[in-house]
This record gives structure tokens, C-alpha cells and sequence, in this order.
């Protein structure tokens, strides 16, 4: 698997994996049902967020991403479901 290919996987599975977060909280938080979600999604969320992170910084670094490009990528991480149009916006620029 090439490292474009890599990045788009690892971006789409942190989104989906940010999705799941949120609707374990709402599970959990808002309608008191169950903390299943939070505790399966939190895993898989935080090592999906550790894995695109330095994922994103290789990217940057082989593919010879301007700086903003990089930063941007690392930055999509935080706020809740946007490496997935990042990664999209990325490969209509011809990033990856």
C-alpha cells in the first residue's frame, strides 16, 4: 500500500471512528442507555488519532506537502469528522 492510499485510509477510519465517539457519548450522556460505545470507541479513536497524526506528518514530510498542507492535515485531527473532507480536498489538489 503506498502512503497516499495509506493516508486516505487512516483519514476516512479516524472520521468513522470520531462518528462512533459521538454517538457512544450520546448513548451515554445524553440518553443514559449505555457506555459500550464510549469505551469501544474511545480505544479505537484515540489509537486511530495517534496513527493519523504521524501518519499525516510522514505524508507531509515524502509527498513534500507546502507547510501548510502538513499542518492543516495534523489540525484536521481535532475537531470531530474532518480528515475525511480533508483527505478529499488533498486528493482534488493532487496532495495524495
Amino acid at each position: 500500500m503506498t502512503l497516499p492510499h495509506f493516508f486516505i485510509l487512516i483519514a476516512r477510519f479516524e472520521a468513522f471512528t470520531w462518528a462512533g465517539l459521538l454517538v457512544g457519548m450520546l448513548l451515554e450522556h445524553v440518553l443514559a442507555v449505555t457506555d459500550l460505545g464510549v469505551w469501544l470507541f474511545g480505544r479505537l479513536h484515540g489509537g486511530a488519532f495517534i496513527v493519523y497524526f504521524f501518519t499525516a506528518i510522514v505524508a507531509g514530510v515524502r509527498l513534500r506537502w507546502p507547510w501548510w498542507a502538513t499542518t492543516l492535515a495534523v489540525l484536521a485531527a481535532i475537531p470531530p469528522l474532518v480528515t475525511w473532507p480533508l483527505e478529499g480536498w488533498y486528493r482534488r489538489r493532487g496532495l495524495v
